[in-house]
């Protein structure tokens, strides 16, 4: 693959990056009340693959002040259709001489799992990184984190393997699993997230008729064996 033309992307800026359902805003500590009001739903099972522990009050306040200043990662505070927050994502480990980057930190409230508004948040960060320039987005997670490994193939993100005793979280050992999608994909993934987004995709209760997995799966050049 001959790159001598390729000219890197540019990092992300602190803007605020809208969708259909969802709205992206950079973390401020104006997001301090409804992120808390969603964290009140969850009874800690969000935070266990997570570097951090559930939040006091004011851990939390102290967590987004560190936070809202750093430009990697760049958090995101995630509101939904009804104005509520319903959790947050960042872009994290920006590489524009190598044209990779990842998503990572989510952090979703119940009333956020599972809903439009989730999948395109995610859906928005890759399209932001593609449009960008960008050539690899990447997912990674806990490898005993099952659900976000599901999640990264549902999203189109093919399985490139296990880095054993990558870390140490929590006082316990974390083996990371490794995703990615590239740029030569990105058509057919943004072909797949938008047919599974349209409003025609849902019943007259909401529920989908297609799944997005079942859009995203012939993309895959691997999957993950475990699934």
């Amino acid at each position: 693959m001959d790159l001598t033309n390729w000219t890197p992307p540019p990092l992300p800026t602190r803007t605020v990056i809208r969708g259909q359902y969802a709205t992206l805003e950079p973390l401020s500590r104006a997001h301090f009340k409804g992120l808390r009001e969603a964290h009140a739903e969850d009874d800690g099972a969000m935070w266990t693959y997570l570097p951090v522990a559930s939040f006091s009050d004011a851990s939390y306040l102290a967590w987004v002040d560190e936070q809202r200043l750093q430009h990697d990662p760049l958090q995101f505070a995630v509101r939904m259709a009804d104005g509520r927050l319903g959790g947050t994502l960042a872009l994290m480990r920006m590489q524009p001489k190598a044209g990779s980057i990842e998503t990572g930190w989510l952090s979703f409230a119940p009333r956020l799992q599972r809903t439009r508004e989730s999948t395109e948040a995610v859906y928005l960060l890759m399209k932001w990184a593609f449009s960008a320039g960008y050539r690899r987005f990447e997912w990674k997670c806990d490898a005993a984190n099952m659900p976000s490994r599901r999640a990264a193939e549902r999203f189109g993100m093919s399985f490139e393997g296990i880095f054993r005793q990558a870390g140490v979280v929590k006082g316990r050992n974390r083996d990371t699993a490794w995703f990615a999608a590239i740029d030569a994909e990105w058509p057919a993934l943004r072909n797949a997230f938008e047919t599974w987004l349209d409003d025609a995709n849902f019943d007259e209760l909401g529920r989908q008729m297609t799944r997005l997995g079942e859009l995203t799966a012939p993309i895959l050049v691997a999957r993950d064996p475990n699934l």
